[in-house]
Parts: C-alpha cells; structure tokens; sequence
C-alpha cells in the first residue's frame, strides 16, 4: 500500500499533466496528426516504463511486477475498447478537431471514478476475503460472455442516459466547437458534445467493471491498482488517435482479452490451492495477447461495413 506522500505526489503528477494537456498543449482545437499521435503515444509509454522502475526500485521487484501485469492488463482492454469511442464519435458526428479535448474532459471523468472505484474495491477485498472469488467468478463470465458474443453493435443515441439528457435537457442542434455549454435568449443551453461527453463516461464506467477486478486478481494493493489504472488511461488518447484507422485490424484482440480476463478469474478462484506467481502470470498475458495481435495483423482484412444514416436527436434553437 503507498504512503500518504505517494497517494499525494502521485496525484499532483496526475493533476499537472491533465492542466498541461487541456490548458497549454492542446488548447486550441486542432485534428491530430498520425505523428503527433505516435510521439505522445511513445512518451506515455515511456513514463509508464520509467514509473515501474521507480517502483522497482523503491519498493521491490514484486510490486514492480504487478504494476506492469496491471497496466498490461488495462491497457489491452482499453485499446479493445477504443472501437467503442470510434463508432460513438462517428455516429453522433464529432468533429476530429475536438475529439483530442473531449477524450482529454473523458479523461478526468474516468480518473475520479476510477479512483472511487478502486477504493470501494480495496475496502471489500480487505473486509471480505470472500469477495475474491465472486470477483473471480464474474471474470470467468466476463471472458465467456466476451468470447461468445464477438459483434457489438453500437447505437450511443439509443443509449438510456443520452435520450434523458436529451429529453430534459436544453439541447442545442448543432455542435459549437469545443464548448459544452452556450447562452442564448439569456438562457443555458447545453451543446450535443455535452450529450457525448456523458456517453463516453457511463461507457468507461461500464468498461472499468471488468479492468479493475481483473488487477485485483494480480495484487491487493491500492496504490498498484490505481497507478497501473492511470497511466493506461492517460495514454488512451494518443493510442486512439493512433490505432483509429487501423481497430478494424485488430479482430482478434477480443478473443485474447476472452482468454486473459478467463485466466485471471480462474487465477482469482483456485489462488487458496494453486498459486501462480506474479512473473507467471505477466508471461501468461503477454503470450495471450501477442498471439492475438499477430494472428491479428496476418488475417485477412475485412471490409469496413456501410455506415448507417446518423440521426438527429438534438432540439432546442441554435445561434
């Protein structure tokens, strides 16, 4: 478990990066090019490395382990679930010049959520040791559930939350560049990139009930969990950007997250009889999903299907 300085350090970190990016990096809306994508891409990366180091070397090889499992771990499942946020972009026509800033406000979303998720995790886990193996069980179905149902057809208009906000909501018709919120007639409006903002964020939600049980089956340790969290997430943008024109290659990394998120909940539920250790179990999930990406890149690519007609589910006056 980290000390309160490492809670408070780490954070702080966490806090300039995320007023770096929105508020001198990226303040203007801008379309991200292939190569600014694979630099931010590589410096993610490399901070993350350079932290498991840090983590190595101040507090051992083992928490050192787990912290790559898990970031591992939650950034496969992220890259999967990239297709997600490509399809809610393209159905509700979001301009790519503000997507950067709409990931980057998804962003702090998720980092809170996750931060309260994960807390309410470590305290079940501490006060109820039998929680594991219903955090195992749920990962085996997960997997299953995952590996048998392979296509995912995404409707964000049709989601629940989308039609309320939308219903009760003063909604703008048209986008207004970045702004989530404009005045007109000396009344508030929100904007249709606020109604995307909350999709985005019930997804990542949704999408963290499998991720962090998943680390919770690698270690027991808050801190581990949530740092291995963050910096998969604070590397997601730049790996969209990236990956965007190239998820649709990616068909078989479903099935490899089928066989990591089976394994670890299995790991999860015979841990009293069999225990497997850390590097074991990195070496399991590296296989898994390096097999997937290849078989991956050498199957032959299949055709983007036909995009559907984009509703219009906005209303309210536009300025």
């Amino acid at each position: 478990m980290g000390t309160l300085s490492r809670w408070i350090f780490f954070n702080i970190f966490v806090l300039i990066a995320v007023a770096l990016d929105l508020g001198v990096l990226h303040r203007r809306p801008h379309r991200i090019r292939l190569s600014e994508a694979a630099i931010w891409s590589a410096g993610w990366v490399g901070l993350s490395i350079l932290f498991g180091v840090g983590v190595f070397w101040f507090l051992g090889r083992q928490p050192a382990l787990e912290f790559f499992t898990g970031y591992l771990i939650e950034k496969a499942l992220s890259i999967d679930n990239l297709f997600l946020f490509l399809v809610i972009f393209r159905t509700l026509s979001v301009d790519e010049r503000v997507q950067h800033r709409l990931l980057a406000w998804g962003v702090v979303g998720a980092l809170v959520m996750r931060g309260i998720m994960i807390a309410m995790g470590a305290a079940l886990v501490a006060r109820f040791s039998w929680i594991m193996y219903v955090f195992g069980a749920f990962l085996v179905y997960a997997g299953i559930r995952m590996l048998l149902i392979r296509t995912r057809e995404t409707h964000p208009e049709e989601n629940k939350i989308f039609q309320l906000a939308s219903r009760h909501l003063r909604v703008t018709r048209q986008y207004h560049g970045e702004r989530f919120f404009v005045r007109a007639n000396k009344q508030l409006f929100a904007t249709p990139l606020f109604l995307v903002l909350v999709v985005v964020e019930i997804t990542d939600i949704t999408l963290a009930v499998d991720s962090i049980p998943a680390i919770f089956g690698i270690t027991h340790d808050a801190f581990i969990v949530y740092t291995s969290n963050v910096f998969a997430i604070l590397g997601l943008r730049a790996i969209y950007f990236l990956l965007a024109g190239a998820l649709r290659r990616l068909r078989y990394l479903t099935v490899g997250l089928s066989g990591v998120l089976v394994f670890i909940g299995a790991k999860m539920i015979a841990e009293p009889w069999v225990h497997f250790p850390v590097h074991i179990s990195l070496g399991v999930v590296a296989g898994i999903l390096l097999v997937a990406l290849i078989v991956s890149l050498m199957a032959p690519e299949q055709a983007a299907p036909t995009e559907q007609a984009r509703g219009k589910v906005m209303q309210g006056p536009d300025k």
